[in-house]
């Protein structure tokens, strides 16, 4: 595939919004609505050692307008300008739960909804936790739980963990746990 041509629609606070025309592997051209963003970092949190028997890790509930109401979920946030997938990790962490931690374990990257934009997610396990405060933004609602670990996998399991970055990274997560 190549690029014929791009011409920028929008510019927000979080995301763009290019029409690509472009030439497919099959020689057919055509236009494309493309998504941009600088990507995310997300962090499964544990407050216990991972390798205990039901460690105890944070979660949150957090008010999404897309979905007009509240989904479970793990820290996340975009990556700023110039900053690296640990970095926004360490600083989402902090930011949302008033956590720092002293280990970051990279687990997976993914794209997100590659059909129509950029984002890739870095996924990440958080060890070594201590308590601070946090400095969420204006438009964040947060709520902060402590969960066991088999809490976690059967919330993924029944549906009420349905945000897919928080379900991939807790599988990835339950993966390297068993590793």
């Amino acid at each position: 595939m190549s690029l014929l041509s791009s011409h920028r629609i929008f510019t927000g606070r979080v995301v763009s919004l290019d029409v690509d025309t472009v030439q497919f592997p099959n020689g057919n051209t055509g236009d494309l609505e493309m998504l941009r963003h600088p990507g995310a970092s997300a962090v499964v949190p544990f407050l216990d050692d991972p390798a205990s028997a039901d460690p105890r890790v944070l979660l949150i509930r957090q008010f999404r307008h897309a979905v007009d109401g509240y989904l479970w979920e793990i820290p996340a946030g975009r990556r700023d300008q110039n900053e690296t997938p640990a970095a926004a990790a360490h600083r989402e962490l902090r930011e949302e739960t008033g956590y720092t931690c002293s280990h970051l374990e990279p687990l997976t990257t993914f794209w997100t909804t590659p059909g129509f934009t950029d984002e890739r997610i870095d996924l990440f396990l958080a060890t070594g936790l201590a308590q601070g405060d946090t400095a969420r933004e204006d438009d964040e609602v947060i709520e902060l739980h402590e969960i066991r670990w088999s809490e976690v996998l059967r919330m993924v399991r029944d549906g009420e963990i349905d945000d897919a970055k928080s379900a991939i990274a807790i599988l990835y997560a339950e993966m390297w746990k068993r590793s």
